[in-house]
């Protein structure tokens, strides 16, 4: 009796196979399912009343590959690369047997089917897909760090060409039934519900068991081999691109490139033993366990609202109120329309509230001119919105969001004026992104329903949000946000209240260092390189001029008004405060900051830096002020563990990779840490600390971790297991 196979006979003599793996939402590779699939080969290959076989699933979706926390507890655990290499050669060979099985085998797909779902779809002699706009098919391996280890290295260039496999298997991007259709992969494509009566047709009607690379003299199409001109000039032109976006740091694509053109040339069963040696390599590859972990099992957590409080019921804001129609305001407004709320969107006059309006109008003129959605679609939208610069229209709102100018006075002002006409149970939320949440809740005359929901700009394309909790805030207000967060479809993390909660606070850091490392005499396009090139998406420099020099300076003033003596000062403080007062250099808002913005050309570094910063004669090793850049980052991140402003490390990872965009391949600070290996790290950063100063001197709690051989995450998993007292 097989476990995640059912296997039926019909009338014509054509086996069914119906996938539905138990007790998962998604049909996924298991050892049970290997088993069975070279079973159920076996079995067609062997009885004579068997003309053929179409493999389907009981579940909306067709297939996806491997348990992705499996895969993650094959790093955790150490496992041998020789034991990960024989798991990949058995999930080949049981596809392997599938299409050499001596009878026609077709696919009916009646959903997604992604990573090695889709592989047993190639390993089958036809491929019929279900025409539904929700499925998607593709290999996104990549996405995780790692390959496709079921054969699509091999047999998707041997259907449709070597240039555009490559394309999707190295950016790992999902395509349609109906693209699938055109590039070559997908043989057929039906309306939905009829997919296995054509699979089964086409056995009846035609029947081919044999694949084309299984056939002598079978070419790839478009051409392979190592001579082959447009093969060659694929992998060299393929791989220069590959190292220019990744900087070296993403070894999974090269990897596929690799596979793809060492396999090519050789039969198919040497062709998937290069695969699987490839595979291998990645999966006990560090970047792999801190992809998969942070960018899918932790995110879908959070998705999930995995830290929602279990008492408060579920409540959906059909009304929301937001006070500012600023950039900030302008684009909460937008996603929350968009998500189906109605929402009242109030400034200081009328003709302010409407330039808000019109950020969304801008916005969904966009869409319609791409054809993402029509004119009555948008109008529909823009009719949600209500700008206003009254206070009164405010009530029924379930949920109030303040995004005015980080000043104290002016919230308090404002959270006063909103109380007065929203219902008692309606939650008040503050956009404020540095200033402390119960400070600001003392405005209030229900700290209890005060809360920070911090956007990051642009709203309509930034995924996170981040859920600061104040001293008094209640479970219902947590629970409010996070309904909220997770209707307009962006993922949350929770944190507890300090000065900058967590994302501005850490992001802070790597900021100012680069300003420090600047006013050391280093040289800028050094300082901005290396950031770059070690995965962050903009330069200290270039990121601070984004967010605006002045901001930095009034959260600084901010800073030092509310911690008087307790407030430690920088090297940075003094670069900050002479580009504002005394270069009026604030920023690219402004026309001019660390860098210039000519209106008739790029951005380029201000030639003033030299004169007011000179370079030393020495310039440092890059590979220096990477370790600066990051184990800055990481170190602040564990003081706000330590303080128990983050309180779980998948919270950490999370909000540093979506928040301000720390690289994807480290997994988040915590994971780059648990990377580097907790007692190296203390090592490094006590080096670091001796060299430039306290601010890389580690809490005493991560010594006691490295000295216990403690991680993080297993710190978090016991104590998630730990019975309550």
């Amino acid at each position: 009796m097989m476990k995640t196979i059912k296997f039926e006979i019909d009338a014509d003599g054509i086996a069914v196979l119906t996938i539905d793996v138990k007790d998962k939402p998604m049909n996924v590779i298991t050892p049970e399912f290997m088993d069975e699939i070279a079973e159920s080969a076996d079995r067609i290959a062997s009885d004579e009343n068997i003309k053929g076989a179409v493999i389907t699933s009981g579940k909306d979706s067709f297939m996806a590959g491997a348990d992705l926390k499996e895969l993650v507890d094959v790093f955790e655990q150490g496992r041998d690369i020789k034991e990960v290499y024989t798991w990949c050669r058995k999930l080949q060979q049981a596809y392997r047997k599938l299409e050499t099985c001596g009878k026609p085998v077709a696919a009916a797909i009646n959903g997604t089917a992604l990573g090695g779902g889709l592989e047993l779809c190639l390993a089958c002699h036809y491929r019929v897909a279900a025409d539904n706009p929700k499925s998607v098919l593709g290999q996104p391996e990549v996405q995780i760090g790692l390959i496709p280890g079921g054969g699509g290295t091999q047999r998707l260039p041997r259907l449709m060409g070597i240039e555009p496999a490559l394309r999707l298997l190295t950016e790992g991007k999902h395509v349609t039934p109906v693209k699938a259709l055109e590039l070559g992969f997908i043989d057929e494509v039906v309306e939905a519900g009829t997919e296995i009566a054509a699979a089964k047709a086409w056995i009846l009607g035609h029947g081919n068991a044999e694949q084309p690379w299984d056939k002598k003299g079978f070419k790839v199409p478009g051409g392979a081999g190592l001579m082959h001109p447009s093969a060659i000039q694929t992998q060299m032109v393929g791989t220069a691109l590959l190292q220019k976006m990744t900087n070296h740091n993403y070894p999974a694509p090269i990897a596929i490139m690799s596979a793809v053109y060492e396999g090519s040339v050789l039969p198919m069963d040497m062709a998937l033993d290069i695969e699987s040696k490839y595979f291998a390599k990645m999966l006990v590859n560090p970047v792999s366990r801190n992809m998969t972990r942070t960018l899918f099992i932790n995110k879908g957590a959070a998705d999930k609202l995995v830290r929602r409080p279990q008492g408060p019921e579920k409540r959906p804001v059909t009304k929301l109120g937001i006070l500012g129609a600023g950039m900030m305001g302008a684009g909460i407004a937008h996603v929350s329309a968009v998500a189906g709320m109605q929402v009242v969107l109030l400034d200081t006059s009328q003709e302010k509230a409407e330039k808000g309006k019109d950020y969304s109008r801008k916005l969904l003129q966009k869409r319609i001119d791409r054809g993402r959605i029509t004119s009555d679609n948008a109008a529909d939208i823009l009719e949600r919105i209500q700008a206003t610069k009254n206070y009164d229209k405010l009530a029924g709102c379930e949920l109030v969001i303040e995004a005015v100018f980080e000043d104290t006075d002016l919230k308090a002002g404002v959270t006063a004026k909103t109380e007065a006409v929203i219902s008692d149970n309606a939650i008040f939320a503050s956009n404020t992104s540095t200033l402390p949440i119960t400070g600001l809740a003392t405005a209030s005359r229900r700290p209890e329903q005060f809360i920070g929901i911090h956007f990051f700009s642009p709203v309509d394309k930034m995924p996170l949000v981040e859920v600061i909790v104040g001293e008094k805030t209640n479970d219902v207000a947590i629970a409010q946000a996070l309904d909220y967060i997770q209707q307009i479809r962006k993922t949350p993390i929770v944190v507890n209240d300090s000065r900058g909660f967590y994302t501005s606070r850490v992001f802070g850091t790597y900021s100012r260092e680069g300003i420090m490392m600047l006013a050391e005499g280093i040289r800028p396009a050094l300082i901005e390189n290396v950031a770059r090139q070690a995965g962050m998406p903009v330069g200290p420099l270039a990121v601070t001029d984004e967010v605006t020099l002045e901001l930095s300076y009034h959260v600084m003033s901010q800073a030092r008004k509310a911690l008087g003596d307790a407030y430690v000062a920088t090297p940075a403080d003094d670069v900050i405060s002479k580009f504002v007062e005394d270069f009026e250099r604030k920023g690219r808002r402004f026309g001019k900051g660390f860098y210039d913005y000519p209106e008739d050309g790029k951005k380029r570094l201000w030639p003033g830096l030299a004169e007011h910063y000179p370079l030393t004669g020495e310039q440092p090793d890059p590979q220096q002020l990477r370790r600066r850049i990051f184990y800055i980052q990481a170190i602040e991140t564990v003081r706000c563990m330590e303080e128990g402003v983050v309180t779980h490390p998948a919270d950490a990872d999370i909000g540093s990779i979506f928040g301000w965009g720390f690289p994807p391949y480290t997994g988040g600070t915590i994971s780059f840490i648990e990377t580097e290996g907790l007692g190296n790290f203390v090592e490094e950063a006590d080096r670091l600390a001796e060299s430039f100063g306290e601010r890389f001197a580690v809490p005493q709690s991560l010594r006691s971790m490295a000295d216990n051989g403690e991680t993080f995450y297993q710190l978090a998993e016991e104590k998630l297991q730990r019975p309550a007292a």
